[in-house]
């Protein structure tokens, strides 16, 4: 039996993840982590689409200790979300150590549950900025959590190289395109859906989006070309 686990937050990456995973795996696993994120109903939205995409379990992990540590507007009520550079070159919506807790405990439960692949939507091409979604990033701590496990966890990351245009097709292509557009919660302001419109998140999501509907067989054949589907 090939099992996943996939680190799942309910929005639009990590839902194209495991609907992706849903098709290529035999067992699927998910894994929520609740970190004091700014809105809560992100861990909900996790819930009902774990429940309605019918996976084999959904664990939320409680790792509260990581928004008493990180400073962040997504960990801090009173920081407004901004879309300007802070001094470091970095967005303030940066919660730092995320993805390396994150991976890491997904990591640890994968070897609970005896899946060989992990599978996360981070990705470089269109992106924040994130240190912590770069692919050498993920390399790197693959290679050391593996090593530590004594045990061979294969990291996916199926968006590294898709712009969120593709990532809209590769949702399209497994039959999950207005699950993705009106069930998963991408927003900074906490919005479901289509969200608020205006803050970064949502401005990227709805960019990709219309260049999807503007030219479905012209990104569904780039899709093509970079993942071989």
């Amino acid at each position: 039996m090939k099992k996943a686990v996939v680190v799942f937050s309910g929005g639009q990456d990590s839902t194209t993840c495991l609907v992706q995973a849903l098709a290529l795996y035999d067992e699927v696993h998910a894994i929520t982590f609740d970190y004091g994120q700014r809105h809560r109903e992100e861990i909900e939205t996790a819930r009902r689409l774990a429940g309605q995409l019918g996976i084999a379990a959904h664990k939320v992990m409680d790792v509260t200790m990581l928004g008493e540590l990180a400073v962040s507007a997504l960990t801090r009520d009173d920081i407004p979300v901004s879309g300007e550079l802070q001094d470091n070159g970095l967005p303030n919506t940066f919660v730092p150590g995320r993805n390396i807790l994150f991976l890491t405990l997904a990591a640890i439960y994968a070897y609970q549950v005896g899946a060989e692949t992990l599978i996360t939507g981070v990705c470089e091409t269109d992106f924040s900025g994130y240190p912590d979604c770069r692919d050498d990033f993920v390399k790197t701590l693959n290679q050391a959590v593996s090593l530590g496990l004594d045990r061979a966890i294969r990291f996916e990351t199926p968006l590294m190289w898709l712009d969120k245009a593709e990532t809209w097709a590769l949702a399209d292509h497994y039959g999950h395109l207005e699950t993705v557009r009106q069930q998963t919660l991408t927003c900074y302001n906490g919005i479901k859906g289509d969200g608020c419109g205006t803050c970064p998140a949502c401005e990227l999501r709805s960019r990709g989006l219309q260049r999807y509907l503007d030219d479905k067989a012209g990104i569904m054949a780039s899709l093509r070309e970079k993942t071989g589907l």
